[in-house]
């Protein structure tokens, strides 16, 4: 799922649920190494966790916003807060490692 400058409050700082928001770019390769990543951990885990995609080219006050200067960076909000922030691609395994500490039920068995 994408989300906009515009949209970005109502779908990631208001969701009940844990959002990992993927802020990305076109012309980066490391994004399109990590998109699979992202695709497959959104479907196993619907419902606990929701994975948006945000354009950095295309929104740029959102990327501002939360000073983001590195594609791809994750960002993690709980309750409408960022709780963790990682840059650069990595491995599924690596990535639910990564964010257990802030999500315990992903980290790999």
């Amino acid at each position: 799922m994408s989300v906009t400058d515009d949209t970005f409050a109502a779908e990631v700082l208001t969701s009940e649920l844990p959002v990992l928001v993927d802020f990305t770019a076109d012309w980066c390769k490391p994004c399109r190494q990590i998109a699979p990543v992202l695709a497959g951990m959104a479907a196993q885990e619907a419902g606990r966790l929701k994975i948006v995609r945000l354009d950095v080219d295309t929104n740029p006050r959102t990327q501002a916003a939360y000073g983001v200067l590195s594609m791809p960076t994750l960002i993690l909000f709980r309750t409408g807060e960022p709780v963790k922030s990682l840059v650069g691609a990595r491995p599924e395994r690596r990535l639910r490692q990564e964010l257990a500490d802030e999500l315990p039920w992903l980290a790999p068995s």
